[in-house]
């Protein structure tokens, strides 16, 4: 399988995603669009991850339509996409939805609850890193999957093959301290009142990989012996 991740900012990359991808031995692929201007074809991607970043689905930026019209033809092959924060949002403003400012920025540790038993062995809580102050509302025909304390919407399943995430699971140790290093600042004035250091400080969580995989896992079933990672 070809996994093709877009990277939005050089401080968000793909985590444990990337160990899901070596794990199961897929050829991972990084783009760059906001720098370099490349995205995969459809045809060259089984699997399409959409990454965070800093800029918003609604701002006016070439780079930033050019994804959704890639995600547009992802949606019309049935393919697998994962989207994170930004790359949630992305999903839903190409579904129609609305991308908006939160009731709450949320920055730090803490936890979602799941609110579906769709997808199998989700456990009732884990905590997660939240870094946003925008929100999507639920894409018409989506199951809500996690909720948290400030924010009803932070997962959805479309279908079998399509699921977003305002927050973070793949962050490991060190994709965490490259956030903070880089855009601690951006903890000031959240509702969760956590430090860039307290940020640092809280222990890896074993259980947010293997939640990335097991999401990962669920959206890819049906497509796992799809591609051979060959360009077209």
């Amino acid at each position: 399988m070809r996994v093709n991740v877009l990277q939005q900012t050089p401080d968000e990359g793909p985590g444990a995603i990337q160990s899901w991808a070596n794990a199961n031995r897929h050829e991972l692929y990084v783009y760059h669009p906001a720098e370099f201007g490349q995205l995969p074809t459809a045809t060259q991607t089984d699997l399409l991850v959409v990454l965070g970043g800093p800029m918003s689905p609604n701002d006016d930026l070439p780079w930033i339509k050019a994804e959704r019209q890639l995600i547009q033809q992802l949606l019309d092959a049935h393919k697998p996409i994962f989207g994170v924060c930004f790359g949630a949002q992305q999903i839903v403003k190409q579904l129609g939805g609305a991308v908006h400012a939160a009731p709450a920025k949320e920055v730090g540790w803490a936890p979602v609850t799941r609110q579906s038993t769709v997808i199998p062995g989700v456990p009732p809580t884990v905590t997660v890193l939240h870094w946003h102050e925008e929100m999507f509302d639920l894409p018409q025909g989506a199951q809500l999957l996690f909720s948290s304390a400030h924010l009803r919407n932070q997962g959805f399943l479309l279908g079998d093959n399509v699921l977003g995430l305002q927050f973070h699971l793949e962050p490991l140790a060190n994709n965490v301290r490259e956030m903070v290093v880089n855009d601690g600042e951006y903890a000031a004035g959240s509702v969760l009142n956590q430090t860039p250091q307290q940020i640092l400080d809280h222990p890896e969580s074993v259980e947010t990989e293997s939640l990335t995989f097991q999401l990962l896992n669920f959206i890819t079933k049906r497509h796992a012996t799809v591609g051979n990672g060959a360009l077209s």
